[in-house]
């Protein structure tokens, strides 16, 4: 039986430019196309979880413009349930200007738009699990506090990817969430550029396991005391935006499920795998 995953986090418009190289600082590089894509790490997360088999729902706030149109009929055409995503007419959609090189590689400048206010938690949205909540820091303290104080009361498995990095709040480390960052996150939230050592850190903190991801070299998975490498299929990538949320929304999947960590962390790194095959950040 799919669990239940709520994702609370961003929501925005991606426009993407792929170049044959990425632009240093002041530099114009021409002879780019361009394509328009869904994105948000929130949202990019739910539909992950989705695809993983996952009854969805996403908190979030958009702006009443048409790009906050297009974004919930999107996810709601996924089988996403978009009814707790406010709609704001005093800010526009978050939006991301994207670069992407022939490598696959990317640069991403980011106007968060109504995202900023996203919040309250919805009471009563969560029943007795099983089920995840997934957060990620493009969301705003108060209400990710919020979301670990309702799904402790109802028993859920919270995830948070911890991006971008920023000071970790007490009160979230308290619900004891299974922490999510990639090697650069972990190394600004640990103060350690090895991420073994800032697994063992973050782990200490949070009192839960950790899953620091490596990009293509996969994951390593602290838990129980112990660390864990998970390897990375080879793939050819084309686009690498939107692995590390397309990494976080099937491992919530999988854990809501009732998967075990390691086994629910290896079909998310093969996931996040698999999306660095094609364009975009879904």
């Amino acid at each position: 039986m799919a669990g239940r995953v709520v994702v609370v986090g961003s929501v925005n418009v991606d426009l993407v430019v792929r170049l044959p190289r990425l632009p240093a600082p002041g530099e114009t590089v021409s002879g780019g196309s361009f394509a328009r894509h869904g994105g948000g790490k929130g949202a990019n997360q739910a539909v992950a979880a989705a695809r993983a088999g996952a009854r969805t729902a996403i908190v979030g706030r958009v702006g009443t413009d048409s790009d906050g149109d297009a974004a919930l009929a999107e996810l709601a055409a996924l089988g996403i349930d978009v009814a707790h995503v406010a709609r704001d007419a005093d800010a526009h959609t978050g939006v991301a200007l994207i670069a992407v090189d022939g490598e696959g590689r990317n640069q991403i400048a980011v106007a968060p738009g109504a995202n900023r206010a996203i919040g309250p938690f919805p009471a009563g949205l969560l029943d007795a699990g099983p089920g995840c909540v997934l957060l990620s820091f493009e969301a705003p303290d108060a209400v990710l506090v919020e979301a670990v104080r309702a799904a402790r009361a109802a028993g859920w498995t919270v995830v948070c990817n911890p991006a971008p990095p920023r000071t970790l709040d007490p009160a979230l480390l308290a619900a004891g969430p299974v922490l999510v960052p990639n090697e650069h996150e972990a190394a600004a939230l640990a103060g350690t550029d090895d991420p073994a050592a800032a697994a063992q850190r973050l782990a200490a903190l949070s009192g839960a396991p950790v899953v620091v991801t490596l990009g293509a070299a996969g994951a390593l998975v602290r838990a129980d005391g112990a660390a864990t490498r998970i390897p990375a299929p080879v793939v050819d990538a084309v686009d690498t935006t939107g692995a590390g949320d397309a990494l976080c929304g099937t491992l919530a999947a999988g854990l809501a499920a009732g998967l075990g960590l390691e086994a629910a962390v290896r079909d998310a790194v093969a996931a996040a795998s698999a999306s660095t095959t094609r364009p975009g950040a879904r």
